[in-house]
């Protein structure tokens, strides 16, 4: 009877030597897992950070004499900005609509620099080597001196960080002109009719 007991208690001890051994590994998996989880989580964190993706901006535009004249928005997609004019008190016709280099539109319209163009492209969506990243299609403006547009660009973007971003270290401005762009190599677009600040909403 003796080495009977004897095999049973060493078959005890063995089992519960493999369950504390399955149970740490069981563990391990489980942390393996939930490190991977977090892991995942912030590489698409940054991705979103990188991208800017959702981020809203505004322009307030007004004339030289400070005299509101609507607004432009800008929204982060994830393949690009879209960006939207709300403006009144223009001539009637077609005007260049730009964003430009430089945060700023004091103490003139000069201030805000020239054309927004990070990787150095030439002038008007024309130009045979590319466009500058900050060149738009014309607005048009009604009778009333009115004028909406709707335009996408993947030229541009609202993240901090990225390498064509109008919030860069200087900022950048939207500008509307005169008289229309004419999409060449010389602009042509006349005289600043209208200036705002591009800032984060």
């Amino acid at each position: 009877m003796v080495p009977a007991l004897a095999v049973g208690h060493h078959g005890s001890c063995s089992t519960r030597v493999l369950g504390f051994a399955a149970m740490r590994i069981l563990r391990m998996v489980i942390v393996s897992v939930a490190g991977l989880l977090v892991l995942v989580g912030l590489v698409a964190c940054s991705e979103d950070d990188v991208a800017g993706v959702g981020q809203t901006a505004v322009a307030s535009m007004s004339g030289p004499d400070g005299v509101p004249m609507g607004a432009v928005t800008l929204e982060q997609g994830p393949n690009g900005v879209w960006i939207s004019a709300d403006v009144s008190g223009l001539t009637v016709g077609a005007h260049g609509f730009h964003i430009h280099s430089v945060g700023a539109c004091t103490p003139d319209f000069s201030a805000a620099g020239g054309h927004y163009a990070p990787g150095g492209e030439g002038h008007g969506f024309m130009h045979p080597e590319g466009s500058h990243a900050g060149d738009l299609p014309n607005i048009h403006a009604g009778s009333d001196g009115t004028a909406r547009a709707d335009h996408f660009t993947d030229k541009v973007t609202l993240a901090a960080n990225g390498a064509t971003s109008v919030f860069d270290s200087d900022g950048s401005a939207i500008i509307i002109h005169d008289k229309p762009d004419s999409y060449g190599p010389e602009p042509g677009a006349g005289d600043r009719v209208a200036c705002g600040v591009i800032t984060r909403t």
